[in-house]
């Protein structure tokens, strides 16, 4: 249900909780999120809000739209919905990434020198 008295708008809760929902392969199966009207009944909104969230997943890239057959997960809707809803454990997991880089990239730049060198 949405805290009408909250911080956050009523579709930003519903759209965090889908994507909470949807990082946690709730919706893998079949992938495909519950209807405007099934979305109304989980959190107490209305058509408005219910469609407002799912926009709001659409400009995420975590779901595609179709008229009359549903709202879909895109292919890799799992794991950025993942790196939404925990920003900062993916930023630690890029800084490693980047660390990881630029020692690999010393490593390289040691091997050319030693090639120039020959």
């Amino acid at each position: 249900m949405v805290e009408w008295t909250g911080k956050q708008f009523a579709y930003q809760q519903v759209a965090n909780d889908l994507r909470r929902r949807i990082a946690d392969d709730e919706f893998a199966d079949t992938g495909q999120l519950p209807s405007f009207g099934d979305l109304q009944k989980t959190y107490g909104v209305t058509v408005t809000v219910a469609r407002t969230a799912i926009n709001q997943l659409k400009a995420d890239g975590l779901v595609v739209s179709h008229q009359g057959k549903g709202v879909f997960l895109t292919a890799d809707a799992g794991r950025s919905a993942a790196q939404l809803a925990d920003p900062v454990r993916t930023l630690a997991e890029l800084r490693e990434e980047v660390d990881r880089l630029r020692s690999e990239v010393g490593e390289l730049r040691q091997r050319v020198t030693t090639l120039e060198e020959n």
